[in-house]
C-alpha cells in the first residue's frame, strides 16, 4: 500500500490488527489500558512522568494533561484481535507521532502484562482517507457498530468496546474520548444519528461490502 501523506484538518480510517491474528485484548483491563492511552498519548510531545502515574495503579482516569492535541479521536472501536480509529489530524505528523507513541506503549504494556515478547501488531498501521462526508457519517456507523457487524457472541463480545454509548450519551458511558460533535451536528437529534447509524448497520450485515472489503485490505 502506498504511504499515505496525513494533512491537517482530513480525516482518516486507521486500523490494524494482531500480528498473524493474535489477540491484542486478553482481559477487559486490556481494553481499559488501551483507552487510557489514547487519552494519554494523545498529547503534542513526551509525557514524562504522567504515563509512569497514570499507569501503576490497575484502574484508569482521564489524563492530567492539558497539552494540545494531535489528533480528534472521531470514533473507535476495539475488538479482540483488531481496532479501527477514525481520527482527524490537527498539527503536523500528529497522526504519525500518536499512533507510534500509542502502538509502541500498548505494546511495551501487553507483553509485560502477558510475560510475552515480540511484535503485537500486524506490522505499520494501514489509514486511508476519507474524501467524502457521506463517508465519514457511514464509517461512522461501521465502527460505533463494529461489534454488531461481525456478530460476535460470548467470550469475544466481552473483550470488544465502541464508542457508541457516547455518541447516543448512553449513562453507562464514563468520560468523553470522542469528538463527537463532528458527525453529531449533522443531525438534529442523538435520536436521528442513532436510527441512521442502525439503517447502516442493516446494509453491512446484508450486503457485507464495506466488511469485506476492509477485510481484503487488512490482508495486505
Amino acid at each position: 500500500m502506498r504511504k499515505l501523506q496525513f494533512e491537517n484538518g482530513e480525516f482518516y480510517h486507521i486500523y490494524n490488527r494482531g500480528n498473524n491474528k493474535r489477540p491484542i485484548f486478553m482481559k477487559s483491563f486490556d481494553l481499559q489500558r488501551f483507552l487510557q492511552s489514547m487519552i494519554e498519548f494523545n498529547v503534542d510531545g513526551p509525557i514524562g512522568s504522567i504515563y509512569a502515574v497514570s499507569f501503576n495503579k490497575e484502574s484508569l482516569r482521564g489524563s492530567a494533561s492539558k497539552s494540545r492535541r494531535p489528533v480528534d479521536i472521531v470514533c473507535y472501536c476495539l475488538n479482540p484481535n483488531h481496532f479501527h480509529l477514525l481520527v482527524r489530524q490537527l498539527e503536523n505528523d500528529g497522526i504519525k507521532n500518536f499512533m507510534h507513541k500509542l502502538g509502541t506503549g500498548y505494546t511495551m504494556y501487553f507483553n509485560n502484562k502477558h510475560e510475552l515478547n515480540g511484535g503485537l501488531f500486524q506490522g505499520r498501521y494501514k489509514a486511508i482517507h476519507i474524501d467524502t462526508n457521506d463517508y465519514l457519517l457511514y464509517l461512522s456507523a461501521y465502527i460505533n457498530l463494529n461489534p454488531e457487524a461481525h456478530q460476535l457472541r460470548g467470550s469475544a463480545s466481552k473483550l470488544c468496546q465502541s464508542s457508541w454509548n457516547e455518541y447516543i450519551g448512553d449513562k453507562s458511558s464514563k468520560g468523553k474520548l470522542c469528538n463527537t460533535r463532528i458527525v453529531l451536528s449533522q443531525f438534529e437529534t442523538v435520536e436521528g444519528y442513532k436510527k441512521f447509524a442502525e439503517k447502516a448497520l442493516g446494509v453491512i450485515i446484508e450486503k457485507k461490502e464495506m466488511e469485506e472489503s476492509l477485510k481484503l485490505l487488512l490482508r495486505g
